[in-house]
């Protein structure tokens, strides 16, 4: 039985809040997904941006919280609302604020945005 998007975005935020981003990815995303970052920049290809995240991850020091804070879904998009804290190993501090917008098919995200909430 093929699991609604509710449940697939359920899936996708629960593995995240448990720091489990990469996997999440490998897991969620399409191998023709878009991603647009806050800035407007565009990565394309799951391994791009797999790649990229990879990269992200292992800047990390600390993670000071991963909150989720809100979801939602309708026809094929789901919506989450996160708050991130990291501590990364340049001494810098990330405090992220931001909605997700996923867009899905067939079980999968073909596109996903970053809003700064």
């Amino acid at each position: 039985m093929q699991k609604n998007l509710q449940e697939l975005s359920n899936d996708k935020n629960e593995m995240i809040v448990n720091g489990q981003i990469i996997d999440a990815a490998e897991k969620h995303f399409a191998s023709n997904i878009k991603v647009l970052d806050f800035d407007g920049s565009a990565i394309e290809g799951k391994q791009a941006n797999i790649k990229r995240l990879n990269e992200f991850v292992g800047a990390i020091q600390k993670v000071n919280e991963i909150v989720l804070r809100h979801s939602a879904s309708c026809d094929n998009t789901s919506f989450a609302e996160y708050v991130f804290s990291f501590e990364m190993k340049d001494g810098s501090t990330i405090y992220w604020h931001e909605i997700i917008r996923s867009i899905w098919e067939n079980g999968q995200i073909v596109e996903e945005q970053y809003f700064k909430a």
